[in-house]
């Protein structure tokens, strides 16, 4: 007796095998590649610290950076960004690196408003 109620995906594909494997091969790169990022972040964090420790701000920076930087590629990746014309993509990231870079601002600002306040109370 044959399950109707079961849905294969894989009868759905319209590529071939060939288009599969590059399919395949370009995910494991992109997972390749966020890997070895996360990884320096996680070493930075790690190891850094106990070197130079009057630097940890330098490591914040580029933790944020690197993030950017996953955030970005996978954007570009899954999101099929990287497929559009340029100005197509900069109309749609540069919004969003507005309000990061806005939200930035604000975190930065607002602790030191936060740290002046209860300085002033305590």
């Amino acid at each position: 007796m044959e399950r109707d109620d079961i849905i294969e995906y894989s009868l759905d594909a319209h590529h071939s095998e060939e288009q599969g494997k590059k399919i395949r091969k370009k995910i494991w790169m992109v997972t390749l590649i966020m890997a070895v990022i996360t990884a320096v972040e996680v070493y930075l964090g790690a190891a850094w610290r106990g070197l130079f420790p009057e630097s940890w701000s330098v490591i914040k920076a580029l933790f944020i950076v690197l993030t950017l930087v996953k955030a970005t590629y996978i954007v570009m990746t899954f999101m099929h960004l990287g497929d559009e014309r340029r100005n197509v993509r900069a109309m749609i990231l540069l919004p969003y690196a507005l309000f990061v870079f806005y939200l930035i601002w604000i975190a930065l600002t607002e602790s030191n408003y936060i740290e002046r306040a209860l300085q002033w109370f305590l």
